[in-house]
């Protein structure tokens, strides 16, 4: 349920004013006020209901056996094949050890001889100078005669040989070599021979429906039981103004401390729940919000989870004690909202710390 915002109403201004916003025509000064819908009222009524309806019960006649005797199959009629090897004799087999061929012989060429003149250099003619022996000149020139000679020709005679016949091939015949070898042949071929193998039958004795089951029915009667119930007597959501404290509107603490690491309520702190909490509860129709803490010992995460688990104590404890959990809102603030100087990593006394272990509570409009 979606809570209002608290409104706080204190007597400041003329009953003129009051009456043009809806306020108490009547406040008391210095008194405080809080806007409330009035909750729907229920009366118990017994109504007698049918808990378990009329119904047929039966008894089962188990059915009765006898014994009977029957002849059954208990190996199946099948074939067995016998595996008769192939048997074997050995004949000799002639083939060709060598093919038949030709073989060549060659014949090689012939030569003769024959001889055959060249002329190497022909015959040439010309002037010739030469100086003679005993020239009385000193001058060499005075003594050269010029003369006219020949030279023959000059020939060579080479040998050479000449071919008689080629070279040519006789052929030669090589005949065939042949040969035997053994060789096994199948004189009668495998095979199977089928053989029947009979069925095989057994007695057995086996216990059979003689009469089957049967059911015998009984009627058993319904029962009833008268149950009382809640039903709305009379409907609520009118506006009312009820006069609460003025200190209550605000975060108010509650002598609800909590064992390290703990949300379980100890005896004591429920009878300061049931004289501070309750009573404002039952006397006036208005809702309430629980905000608990933790000290700053341990991780944050955990003691965020921890502040919730302690603010939804005290909801269920006053849930079990009648009050509408529609009434009630539970928020954790773990160790935001610490008390006093004692954050993470200050030295402090149990008892400091104990102090922030604590519920605070406020009263809300509805």
């Amino acid at each position: 349920m979606k809570q209002k915002l608290l409104l706080l109403v204190c007597f400041v201004a003329g009953i003129g004013f009051s009456q043009a916003q809806g306020l108490p025509t009547n406040p008391a000064p210095g008194k405080c006020y809080v806007k409330c819908i009035t909750k729907d009222e229920f009366k118990e009524v017994e109504e007698t209901i049918q808990t378990y309806p009329a119904y047929t019960s039966l008894k089962v006649v188990p059915a009765t056996y006898k014994t009977v005797e029957e002849r059954v199959l208990v190996k199946e009629a099948t074939k067995k094949f016998v595996y008769v090897p192939a048997t074997y004799e050995t004949v000799d087999v002639s083939y060709v050890k060598q093919a038949p061929s030709n073989d060549l012989r060659v014949v090689p060429a012939s030569f003769g001889n024959d001889s055959r003149s060249f002329e190497v250099y022909p015959q040439t003619s010309g002037w010739e100078y030469k100086v003679l022996e005993d020239c009385p000149s000193v001058n060499k020139d005075d003594c050269v005669a010029a003369c006219f000679v020949e030279y023959p020709a000059q020939s060579r005679t080479v040998s050479f040989a000449t071919l008689a016949s080629d070279a040519s091939t006789n052929s030669i015949a090589i005949p065939e070599q042949t040969a035997t070898y053994k060789k096994r042949v199948i004189k009668t071929p495998a095979r199977m021979d089928e053989i029947e193998i009979p069925a095989e039958y057994k007695t057995i004795t086996k216990r059979v429906v003689d009469t089957p089951a049967t059911t015998t029915s009984n009627t058993v009667a319904a029962q009833y039981q008268t149950v009382t119930r809640t039903v709305l007597d009379k409907k609520g959501g009118i506006t009312t103004w009820e006069e609460v404290d003025c200190e209550v509107l605000n975060a108010t603490p509650i002598p609800v401390y909590y064992e390290l690491g703990s949300a379980r309520l100890t005896s004591d702190s429920k009878r300061v729940i049931d004289e501070r909490l309750l009573t404002i509860l039952n006397d006036k129709p208005v809702n309430i919000e629980i905000m608990s803490h933790t000290d700053s010992r341990g991780n944050d995460d955990f003691n965020m989870s921890l502040s919730q688990q302690r603010a939804n104590s005290v909801v269920n404890y006053l849930v079990s004690k009648g009050i509408s959990r529609s009434r009630l809102s539970a928020k954790g603030y773990g160790e935001t909202r610490l008390a006093n100087r004692c954050a993470n990593g200050v030295e402090c006394s149990e008892n400091q710390h104990q102090q922030n272990r604590r519920t605070e509570f406020r009263v809300l409009s509805n």
